[in-house]
């Protein structure tokens, strides 16, 4: 029953708890990588530099004249609204002064995403 049970947790992409085991699929630990990238990107003073404004609990050095990054997930619904913003803060702000680092090709494709992977999770 385990075995099966385990393949069926793998199947779906959930997470379980079995006899004390807690159990997780391997699609689930895909983007820790990413989002592990994603967070060097962003502290990173030369590529992502979130820290020059916004605050990210327990980061070095962090900004004070951009909201917190907290809570993203209630502040934006999906993940496309997030990757907007990120893509092009002016978009919604005509007047913003957050760099638009997909428009501009100030991020790669690749660290871009990774990126937005990271910020998701805060």
């Amino acid at each position: 029953m385990i075995g099966n049970t385990k393949k069926w947790i793998g199947k779906v992409g959930m997470i379980g708890v079995i006899a004390g085991q807690v159990l997780v699929s391997p699609t689930l630990l895909a983007g820790d990588a990413d989002i592990a990238e994603g967070k060097k990107i962003a502290f990173d003073r030369k590529k992502g530099n979130c820290l020059a404004c916004h605050n990210i609990t327990g980061a070095p050095s962090p900004g004070n004249i951009a909201p917190a990054l907290i809570a993203m997930k209630s502040r934006y619904p999906t993940k496309e609204a997030l990757t907007e913003q990120i893509w092009d803060a002016t978009i919604k702000n005509p007047e913003s002064s957050m760099p638009p680092f997909g428009k501009h090709g100030i991020l790669s494709e690749s660290d871009f995403k990774k990126v937005v992977e990271f910020v998701w999770t805060l």
